[in-house]
């Protein structure tokens, strides 16, 4: 259920200055009435609707269908002693809220059932009030229908998608622990036995180079020989690991913005000359997390991508429009920011967000492993 304060109506479709009318309305019924006992009756009936309906808003369990019985009780007397049905609407906007599939189809028939009922009265009865409103009516009798299969069709929608994205975040999560320790295992089985050999035959050519100089040597050019073949296992390692070029994931980039209409600017050049092919894909992944966060979430009609490359390092900035992220606010887990500073930490990446004239993603990643591979080639 949601919060109380929830009594002021959002995203049903109304406007709110509607829903204004509907709060003042039963107070202009009341007053209609000649009767100051009437009145008396009528403000108590009023206050005891709407108390109730935030009581109901608050309440779990059986307490809920308590009190919206008594709003439906308080709704049907207003109806037939004032004319006033336009509880009605608010009862319909309450029930489309409750979570229970039980509980919504029993509570949505007992007020289908009773509004119906107190109108066709009023229409026997020929109340004059009644039926000076009567294209009101119908129009109230129309949302009365509708509003609670569609506010409640569209909460459980918002709950599935919320359940999807949670799973989607799980197995994200998931993969990129199952890539750690694939890489893992992956470094110690290529790695590991090499590296112990250098590591014995530093020590014993270290141990040699003074009592025996040319065994010393040829213990040197093993170890030499030992690190040519592990950085060439590596380099086998990493070309063989299923990656995402970031000039392709571009291109999927530039039909995404395309097709939400929000125009796409690109400067420098998305070859990427001395990244290593794990840290690309790890950038790409995280640029296409940026533009769906611009997409969904920013509402934005420009979208701008910068590559800077430099000799130590990478930085791409993704930059919007658009209204912005309140950092005061900012659901990190629900705007994938999360995964991206997990992604990029995996490669000593980091990530920064500024939020001036909409938003902008710093993504930073070092270029140390193709540089230690050129180092290696030259020696």
């Amino acid at each position: 259920m949601q919060k109380w304060h929830h009594i002021f109506h959002k995203s049903t479709g109304l406007s709110p200055y509607v829903w204004v009318v509907f709060y003042i309305l039963p107070f202009y019924s009341i007053f209609r009435s000649s009767s100051m006992d009437r009145w008396v009756y009528g403000i108590v009936m009023i206050i005891l609707f709407f108390a109730c309906y935030v009581l109901a808003f608050k309440s779990r369990g059986w307490l809920v269908y308590f009190w919206t019985s008594v709003q439906i009780v308080v709704s049907i007397t207003m109806t037939l002693m004032f004319g006033y049905m336009y509880f009605a609407l608010f009862l319909a906007f309450f029930i489309g809220n409750i979570q229970s599939r039980a509980g919504f189809f029993t509570m949505y028939t007992i007020h289908l059932l009773t509004t119906i009922v107190a109108i066709n009265y009023e229409l026997i009865t020929r109340n004059p009030v009644f039926l000076s409103q009567l294209p009101f009516v119908l129009v109230s009798i129309i949302a009365v229908v509708l509003l609670p299969a569609t506010t409640y069709n569209r909460n459980n929608q918002d709950k599935l998608q919320g359940q999807l994205e949670d799973a989607n975040k799980r197995i994200s999560e998931l993969v990129i622990m199952e890539e750690r320790q694939r890489i893992s295992r992956d470094l110690h089985d290529t790695l590991g036995q090499k590296l112990s050999l250098i590591g014995l035959k530093s020590d014993l050519a270290g141990k040699l180079i003074n009592k025996n100089p040319a065994q010393a040597i040829i213990e040197i050019n093993d170890v030499r020989q030992t690190a040519r073949s592990a950085l060439k296992e590596v380099r086998e390692m990493i070309t063989q690991m299923r990656g995402i070029r970031l000039e392709d994931e571009l291109v999927r980039i530039r039909q995404l913005l395309q097709a939400a209409e929000i125009e796409f600017e690109l400067e420098g050049s998305p070859k990427l000359e001395n990244t290593s092919l794990i840290t690309e894909n790890v950038l790409s992944m995280c640029i296409k997390e940026a533009v769906t966060n611009v997409v969904k979430h920013s509402g934005a009609s420009q979208c701008r991508i910068q590559i800077e490359p430099s000799r130590t390092e990478l930085v791409i900035k993704v930059s919007d429009n658009g209204k912005g992220l309140d950092a005061a606010n900012l659901n990190y887990k629900g705007h994938g920011i999360q995964g991206m500073k997990e992604r990029l930490e995996f490669v000593n990446g980091c990530m920064e967000m500024q939020h001036i004239n909409g938003t902008t993603i710093i993504i930073k990643a070092p270029t140390v492993i193709r540089q230690l591979e050129m180092e290696a080639k030259e020696g």
